[in-house]
């Protein structure tokens, strides 16, 4: 009787084991919806584009193209907003891309933060900024000896962008800092 009741409940174990695995989805399809809207905008990736859809009524009536991408294009903290500038409605698309380089001595990893303006009753991009972060590890030889030391490096390139609440922008590098105003009249920022 008491082989009966453990075979019966290392039964029921392995059953409800077995129905609590998660099931697989396919994220294929929900890959656009992780893709910002706001307003009559939308990013998304399209035909090898990453681009700002616009629709009126439900339909796309036309696309501003961010950059041509292949399969393995994958943005994260994809994010759009608007603000005011000079008198004007703006849009700020940012996002990150990550890469990874990896071999047995050494190993990359690269951080490009993008941020790019729109003007978007003239479908014009109206300013483009990246900033580089490159996370160096490697492992370093010491001499004419069998012993080795692990080196880290971090490289940056480009310049940290920062969106005042006045709609003008502040890029901050090493050694500079620099402030720039929307002009109406060129559709351009410019320095101040």
């Amino acid at each position: 009787m008491k082989k009966l009741l453990l075979f019966l409940f290392v039964g029921l174990l392995t059953v409800n084991g077995y129905s609590q695995k998660k099931k697989s989805s396919n994220k294929k399809g929900t890959e656009t919806s992780s893709f910002p809207k706001l307003d009559n905008l939308q990013a998304e990736i399209k035909d090898g584009n990453f681009q700002v859809a616009i629709t009126e009524k439900g339909k796309t009536n036309d696309a501003m193209i961010v950059k041509a991408v292949d399969a393995s294009f994958t943005p994260t903290n994809c994010k759009l907003s608007s603000f005011m500038a000079s008198g004007v409605k703006l849009y700020l698309l940012t996002w990150t891309e990550l890469s990874a380089i990896k071999s047995d001595l050494k190993s990359e990893i690269k951080t490009t933060a993008y941020s790019v303006i729109y003007e978007i009753v003239s479908k014009k991009q109206v300013y483009s900024n990246y900033q580089l972060t490159n996370h160096i590890t490697e492992k370093v030889s010491l001499g004419g000896t069998g012993a080795s030391e692990t080196q880290e490096k971090i490289r940056r390139e480009g310049f940290e962008f920062v969106l005042n609440p006045d709609g003008s922008i502040t890029q901050k590098g090493k050694n500079q800092q620099m402030t720039f105003v929307y002009d109406r009249v060129t559709m351009e920022f410019k320095k101040k």
